[in-house]
């Protein structure tokens, strides 16, 4: 049982590259806003993705999948995130590169099926034990990891909730804290905490809460503080995946011999996923359950090889499976294990079955809205010129590159007694670190002292 003691405050921790997502930024018409929903630009991309969002949830999209393809960095990922968040915040949502198909522990027909059943929801009703409130204050403590030397991981936290009657503050182990860095819980966030399990729910941010930060772009719903006490009995849904259920199942079944080995390197046979199906379906039969198709992306799919695209065709035309989201950025390419060259390095059959989207390189205003979202998001500020210099950067080399340059700038702020991020400080960073370019030219002329 995870450990929560009501006693007598989080600093914010670094983002991931898409946390401030929150859907696709279009207006009731279907057209894309410039800037919205944590997306900037890809107007015509987004618009597709849209469509492809109403067609879900319309049924129509049985037998089919979406491919993005463009060069890197122009928001492939991004969009995939989004189309999973505007089908609901509870959608499963599976991210893989292509080659995680290629293990030595499993075939890669058990990785696939693996991804299918993680992306495949089924949402529980049930009555649980929760403290639930809008955060008035968070505390965490972090310690080096156990595992990695140079990063910390949170140990504790004392986080203050409270609803509209009462007031509690709770200490926390280990698990609830990563979860509370993981959602980015801050003050003005609306929360519940499952007492038995730990699970952190994010609920939304609390209406006109005196102290919580605000943003031109706001990535999560504003609701109502909560009402009565903190620890109360509320119904809840919890979204649990086919995956779960068999690893669950399957970890009733395990031999002693295998207590010691990693289970989740391991096939699971067919049998336990029959076991598990029966009994989802027995749950939805009887009210207590519903299934939620979610989405399974996969990065980099001219990776996978002729077997790896057979299984994927077939598994568009099961009666239940995810929506299949697939993303390249090559144009004309051999298809892996074949020396046929195609479109993409996809087979044509499989080809056929996907509605294709095209996304393009940023332009220099999507470049500087996309960085102020990304400095918002790591809680670092910018002077203006230091923001065009970053945007000059990410037209000449790339979008990725002048995102990645805002934290060893701000380090260098940092070093010169500053708190915020000037020109000179992006400037001395672009010349520590190459982008790829100058990194060729710097192998072009040392080549005669470089190993071959």
């Amino acid at each position: 049982m995870a450990e929560i003691r009501e006693i007598r405050k989080i600093e914010r921790e670094r983002a991931s590259i898409h946390s401030h997502i929150s859907g696709l930024g279009l207006d009731e018409k279907g057209k894309a806003k410039f800037k919205a929903d944590g997306l900037v630009g890809q107007t015509e991309a987004r618009e597709a993705a849209g469509i492809v969002v109403q067609l879900i949830k319309q049924g129509k999209m049985a037998g089919k999948g979406v491919l993005f393809v463009g060069p890197p960095g122009t928001g492939k990922t991004a969009l995939a995130v989004a189309i999973a968040k505007e089908l609901g915040e509870d959608t499963p949502f599976t991210t893989m590169n292509a080659s995680e198909v290629y293990s030595t522990e499993l075939k890669k027909t058990e990785i696939l099926t693996q991804a299918i059943r993680k992306s495949i929801g089924v949402r529980i009703k049930q009555r649980r034990i929760v403290y639930e409130g809008v955060v008035k204050d968070v505390k965490l403590k972090v310690a080096r990891s156990r595992l990695n030397p140079y990063a910390v991981m949170p140990r504790e936290a004392q986080i203050v909730l409270a609803t509209k009657d009462e007031e509690k503050t709770l200490n926390v182990g280990d698990s609830i804290a990563e979860q509370l860095v993981q959602l980015n819980v801050k003050k003005g966030d609306v929360i519940w905490i499952d007492a038995q399990t730990g699970e952190v729910s994010k609920v939304g941010k609390a209406k006109g809460f005196e102290g919580a930060k605000t943003y031109d772009i706001e990535t999560i719903r504003q609701v109502d503080i909560p009402t009565g006490p903190v620890k109360k009995e509320k119904e809840t849904t919890i979204t649990v995946t086919l995956h779960d259920l068999d690893l669950n199942v399957a970890a009733r079944n395990i031999s002693i011999t295998a207590l010691f080995s990693f289970f989740t390197e391991r096939e699971i046979n067919s049998e336990i996923r029959e076991s598990v199906d029966k009994l989802v379906k027995d749950m939805i039969n009887r009210g207590e359950a519903e299934l939620v198709p979610g989405v399974l992306f996969i990065d980099d799919a001219h990776m996978l090889d002729i077997e790896a695209f057979s299984f994927l065709t077939k598994a568009l035309e099961a009666d239940l499976a995810p929506i299949l989201i697939l993303a390249t950025n090559r144009g004309i390419t051999k298809i892996r294990g074949t020396d046929i060259e195609s479109p993409h390095g996809m087979p044509l059959d499989l080809l056929d079955r996907l509605l294709i989207i095209p996304t393009r390189p940023y332009t220099a205003d999507e470049i500087r809205e996309i960085l102020k979202i990304r400095a918002d998001e790591i809680d670092v500020h910018l002077e203006e010129k230091a923001l065009e210099t970053l945007t000059k950067l990410g037209v000449e080399y790339s979008l990725r590159y002048s995102v990645q340059l805002l934290e060893p700038s701000y380090v260098i702020a940092q070093r010169n007694g500053r708190n915020v991020i000037k020109e000179e400080d992006v400037l001395e960073a672009s010349k520590l670190f190459s982008d790829f370019r100058r990194s060729v030219e710097y192998v072009k002329e040392y080549e005669k002292l470089l190993l071959k």
